[in-house]
């Protein structure tokens, strides 16, 4: 297959959220709360500044294709914004805190079972089919999980939740094809921000001080172009002509350089039946998307 500049945005995408355990360590003296405060405020204004000075006919056309759409269509729209707004927020507090109080191992598998979550969703709460080694797919997964739950539930149900709250995001979506997805996600961080101000607190979010501290805005600043806005504009760029279907298998990437970094990097270590759930999981992934060639008939 011949590698387009398409491919390549895709690609690197990926390779960059594979690496996102990296700098979230950096901060794992701090709370969760505060890291996703910061990322969100910050993701938002880049986010408002690009808008803003390069994609203002993006925002208009998105505005004027909400406005023609029918009231059901507005009320749908504007309900899955917001329902996929209050998940994102919930997937990103949640997975830094995985990542930086449990572990990378947990994190990974969090986004390497999240795609198979995300199709058992859609035929759940949309009647998509499922093709039967996609149904085997789903079935070893559920396996991976019992090996996983034997060793620590605690750990596995967590990894389940994060994987939940990004595959449920990615099912709100789906009623927003035809959207720019950058204004969206612009929208949903604005919401979010609005959501988190009054929470910072419960949170352990310190707004106040955090302004205070070089160490806490510069990476999250690195957190929020380097592995938000640089990866989110690649994705997209690559989807403007790729298939949905190509980009998604490549987002495997993503947890499988986790998992590199879990061992090799972090100097995690795995359990026989950890190891052979992450196995089982890693064949379930192939065998989901894998198509099989029907028969011939005569």
């Amino acid at each position: 297959m011949k590698l387009s500049r398409h491919h390549l945005a895709a690609l690197a995408a990926f390779l960059i959220w594979g690496f996102f355990p990296i700098p979230l360590r950096w901060l794992a003296g701090y709370a969760s709360g505060q890291i996703l405060f910061f990322r969100i405020l910050l993701s938002l204004t880049f986010l408002l500044l690009i808008h803003g000075i390069f994609r203002r006919d993006a925002v208009r056309t998105t505005w004027q294709q909400w406005r023609a759409a029918s009231a059901t269509e507005r009320r749908q729209a504007a309900s899955s914004t917001v329902i996929g707004g209050l998940l994102l927020t919930s997937n990103w507090l949640l997975f830094i805190y995985v990542i930086n109080q449990v572990s990378v191992q947990a994190g990974s598998f969090a986004y390497l079972v999240c795609p198979i979550l995300t199709a058992l969703l859609g035929f759940a709460v949309l009647g998509e089919k499922l093709r039967t080694n996609q149904w085997l797919a789903i079935g070893l997964s559920a396996l991976s999980c019992l090996l996983l739950g034997a060793g620590n539930i605690r750990t596995l149900l967590l990894s389940l939740v994060v994987a939940f709250t990004y595959a449920a995001y990615l099912i709100s979506q789906r009623r927003l094809q035809g959207y720019d997805r950058l204004v969206l996600l612009t929208v949903q961080l604005g919401l979010a921000a609005l959501v988190i101000l009054p929470l910072a607190p419960l949170l352990g979010a310190n707004p106040v001080a955090g302004f205070r501290d070089a160490h806490l805005l510069s990476v999250t600043t690195v957190l929020s172009i380097g592995f938000t806005i640089i990866p989110l504009f690649l994705n997209l760029y690559a989807l403007n002509v790729l298939p949905s279907g190509t980009v998604g298998i490549w987002m495997y990437i993503n947890p499988l350089v986790s998992f590199v970094l879990a061992f090799l990097y972090f100097g995690e270590q795995a359990t026989t039946p950890e190891l052979i759930a992450y196995g089982v999981i890693l064949f379930s992934v192939a065998l989901y998307n894998s198509r099989f060639r029907q028969p011939a008939t005569s």
